[in-house]
């Protein structure tokens, strides 16, 4: 399957990660993709950007080597209810807002607990999509997740990184594709790159993807027409929070 847009990437603003904006575009055009979703982590992370980061990517140029450049950020969910850390006049701005568990901010409260936090998330009239729900430090119930991203439009990631570094996510992440196919719930792929040389690294994904033999259609970033339309959609949805 063609994955022509890597939605998951970070700069060094996030922290803890090693490349610059520029040396990211470079990584993009080397995998010949058309283009990079900045997604540097919220406030809440230590080391993180401050929130106006977000608002000062406007001044970014929208190709960058070659390839076009896509604002956005990887949220934290910081509560039960499905809160994240960035405020609703930063993410307006943006073209995609992920979100998802990560341990430093908000720790596993169990599997039902879990499920309904993530829920909450996918309600969250400013989340785009969820990364890595394939996260066993973090169990769900898949079903019940797919079943709610599929109502709200909303898309689950198949996390390139996850392979590498989330031990046993395998399983979860094939369910995640199995599930989403069955509810026709929209999929992102994602390199989660934390240095320039992982941009556009799909080679995982793309065999769950085909094992399950997934739909292109439901894959957000399979085409840059696809991903804008899914952008322009979530944009103006987000446009109408007060």
């Amino acid at each position: 399957m063609n994955i022509c847009i890597d939605t998951h990437t970070h700069s060094v603003t996030s922290g803890h990660a090693y490349s610059t904006i520029d040396d990211l575009a470079r990584g993009a055009r080397k995998r010949r993709l058309k283009g990079f979703v900045l997604t540097d982590h919220g406030p809440a992370m230590p080391g993180g950007p401050v929130s106006y980061h977000f608002a000062n990517l406007r001044i970014i140029p929208k190709k960058i080597q070659g390839v076009f450049f896509f604002t956005g950020v990887e949220t934290n969910i910081m509560n039960a209810e499905g809160g994240i850390d960035l405020a609703t006049k930063y993410c307006k701005r943006l073209d995609f807002v992920m979100t998802g568990f990560h341990e430093i901010c908000f720790g596993s409260q169990g599997r039902e607990a879990n499920t309904k936090t993530l829920i909450a998330a996918l309600a969250n009239p400013l989340v785009d999509g969820i990364s890595h729900p394939g996260n066993t430090m973090f169990p769900i119930d898949i079903e019940e997740v797919v079943k709610a991203a599929a109502k709200y439009g909303k898309a689950l990631e198949i996390n390139n990184s996850s392979f590498r570094i989330r031990p046993g996510c395998e399983e979860n992440c094939r369910a995640v594709a199995e599930l989403s196919k069955q509810y026709g719930s929209f999929l992102s792929v994602g390199s989660d790159s934390h240095y320039w040389a992982d941009v556009g690294n799909f080679t995982k994904a793309r065999t769950i993807l085909k094992a399950v033999a997934f739909p292109p259609e439901l894959v957000i970033n399979s085409s840059l027409e696809r991903f804008r339309a899914f952008v322009e959609k979530r944009r103006a949805a987000r446009a109408e929070v007060l």
